[in-house]
């Protein structure tokens, strides 16, 4: 799952329409790469300027200030520097026509979760690539798949 925070002014996405051009770009990314569009969460939180401190102070009014933090679990760059590098790079052209084009001030960061804290629907998700990921991939949503490498149809539901 990546899960987007995308805290933003007033003034900033203010309209259902800009944040879904947002959103679906944050989830073609994921689903170029092979992960179920479902895995993917965009949230965005309205701040207020007043409530926003940077170095101390609060942003310019005349240049929005907006700060994503997104949490990568299905997938991990395991530390690797190409790997980080190239995932930054994408993130950063997919933001510029929805951030930097509209003349926003922003700071993004990327938190990688251990794989094995994650469920959904009380389901812990395949393994990535494997056939019971693309089923999910298929369906748009979690189900029951056979553990795999333990040589029985055990539901992974905890």
């Amino acid at each position: 799952m990546p899960l987007w925070l995308i805290y933003h002014p007033s003034g900033t996405f203010t309209s259902p329409e800009t944040k879904g051009l947002l959103a679906r770009d944050v989830t073609s990314y994921y689903t170029a790469a092979g992960l179920p569009p479902f895995y993917v969460v965009v949230k965005f939180i309205l701040t207020d300027r007043e409530n926003t401190f940077i170095g101390g102070e609060n942003p310019p009014s005349d240049r929005p200030f907006v700060r994503i933090t997104v949490d990568h679990i299905a997938v991990h760059t395991d530390n690797n520097e190409k790997h980080m590098r190239y995932a930054m790079t994408k993130l950063n052209d997919l933001l510029r026509p929805h951030i930097k084009e509209k003349g926003y001030d922003w700071e993004i960061h990327v938190d990688e979760t251990p794989r094995g804290l994650w469920m959904i629907n009380g389901f812990r998700p395949p393994p990535w690539r494997s056939a019971a990921e693309k089923k999910w991939f298929e369906d748009n949503r979690p189900s029951a798949w056979e553990s795999w490498g333990e040589g029985s149809a055990k539901e992974e539901k905890l």
